[in-house]
């Protein structure tokens, strides 16, 4: 059994390139490793991820939501939710 849901592991699995220069993982095995060893977290709103990134001290105070989650490490979700995976 897996740690994260099937939806996130195919999500990073296709969109980790923008996040990495090369892949980090190949199958879904080695997604939710790769996931869970860089506690990498899944939240629900906007909101949530300004939250997770301001309790984790990042600088996103000036950033609107749209740039937010346009960020790199911020992977959106089919389902209306975000990954946050911080490298």
């Amino acid at each position: 059994m897996y740690e994260f849901e099937e939806i996130v592991l195919e999500t990073f699995l296709e969109k980790q390139g923008q996040l990495f220069d090369r892949p980090v993982a190949e199958t879904p095995e080695e997604a939710d490793e790769f996931l869970s060893d860089c506690m990498a977290v899944v939240v629900d709103t906007p909101q949530k991820a300004r939250e997770y990134f301001e309790e984790e001290g990042a600088d996103v105070e000036g950033m609107d939501e749209e740039e937010l989650l346009q960020s790199a490490e911020v992977f959106a979700l089919p389902d209306g939710r975000y990954l946050i995976v911080e490298a």
